[in-house]
């Protein structure tokens, strides 16, 4: 049967979030719905409060969910009412990039993620007898209860903190997926990371995992270079002079290895390039819209230096999420550090401490 749910629904464009009660369909035959316990508050949910326009409206966001199954269609195996779940980003399972598995290139990537329905052009949720458009990155998790597909959902051990476990499914697994998949830099290399919110921290984490040194952090906000000093940064620096480059080069003697990109501003952009030695490369990971012109020195890539996008990590996330999860348990990936919980009727708090950056990363909690 259809359940009442409480969600956080855009209805107009910059906010704010209204706190409602919603109708959330039974899956289909081949969906999970899941009761939410967590979800992050990431950068690309509060571009699209920004900027959203009419026809996207009312919405649900919100996609770093974490919860519990409650219910699953007839066709899904693998998967039971109770297991404790972490959403990630959807595919279709089914295309060319899918089958050879780079799914984070789903030839339906931006359709099944920022579509606001499933495939089929339909939606799970209703708001005041009205449809709502939801299904963002496959879930909507800024919902109590979300239907989505069993490729969205990873399960994870009971015994683990599930309210803070959402951005592992798009945040934490960016970070640390540019560095462990796209770059997978050798021990004792140097790697710098521009930016050090909770995809660049988490990058600075994954980079000591790696055996990386000199680890340089970037980032104008003396707290964030305080906390990647203590997550594994070896150094930290202030981008705000003109010297940030040749700070990099003295400190590895050369040039960075590699570098990691968490804005995409162009100036940001081209500080990652010009920082890197030859040969170098950098993992661009931030997004400034899809048409953000970047200019920079070809000559400076035709003698070895590479620059690569990643979505997602380049992470299968059925498989890297139980790698940091190990890593997590291990003691040598804290995310936690980086987590401040808000309550959902909050959840404008929350987005205001994102936007002011007062939080590293928002998570926002749905209770029992």
């Amino acid at each position: 049967m259809a359940i009442t749910a409480t969600a956080a629904v855009l209805r107009a464009k910059g906010g704010p979030l209204s706190v409602e009660d919603t109708v959330v369909e039974d899956p289909r035959p081949d969906e999970v719905r899941v009761r939410l316990v967590g979800s992050g508050v990431c950068h690309t949910d509060l571009g699209v409060v920004a900027t959203a326009v009419p026809e996207q409206l009312p919405i649900i966001l919100g996609h770093e969910g974490s919860g519990v199954v409650e219910s699953i269609g007839g066709d899904v195996t693998g998967l039971a009412p109770g297991d404790h779940v972490v959403l990630s980003y959807a595919y279709c399972g089914e295309c060319d990039n899918c089958r050879c598995g780079v799914q984070m290139h789903c030839r339906s990537f931006m359709g099944l993620n920022f579509g606001g329905a499933r495939a089929d052009g339909s939606t799970a949720y209703r708001a005041g007898g009205d449809e709502v458009h939801g299904h963002f990155f496959g879930q909507s998790s800024w919902s109590q209860y979300v239907v989505t597909s069993p490729r969205n959902v990873v399960k994870v051990d009971p015994s683990l903190p599930l309210e803070i476990l959402g951005p592992l499914g798009c945040g934490i697994q960016t970070g640390a997926g540019a560095v462990l998949n796209t770059l997978d830099p050798r021990a004792g290399s140097s790697l710098a990371v521009f930016a050090t919110g909770s995809v660049g921290l988490s990058a600075v984490m994954a980079a000591k995992v790696a055996g990386c040194g000199p680890v340089i952090a970037v980032d104008p906000d003396p707290r964030r270079r305080a906390l990647a000093l203590e997550l594994g940064a070896t150094h930290a620096l202030d981008p705000s002079g003109e010297g940030v480059v040749e700070e990099i080069n003295d400190i590895t003697k050369g040039g960075a290895d590699y570098s990691v990109d968490c804005l995409g501003l162009p100036s940001v952009v081209r500080r990652a390039l010009e920082c890197l030695a030859s040969p170098g490369v950098c993992a661009s990971v931030g997004f400034q819209g899809v048409d953000n012109d970047i200019s920079f020195n070809q000559g400076h890539l035709l003698f070895g230096r590479t620059l690569v996008g990643v979505i997602e990590g380049d992470a299968d996330p059925h498989a890297f999420i139980p790698r940091l999860l190990d890593l997590f348990q291990a003691g040598r990936l804290p995310f936690d550090r980086l987590i401040q919980t808000f309550p959902i009727v909050k959840i404008n708090d929350a987005v205001e401490a994102a936007q002011q950056g007062q939080v590293v990363k928002a998570v926002v909690t749905f209770g029992d």
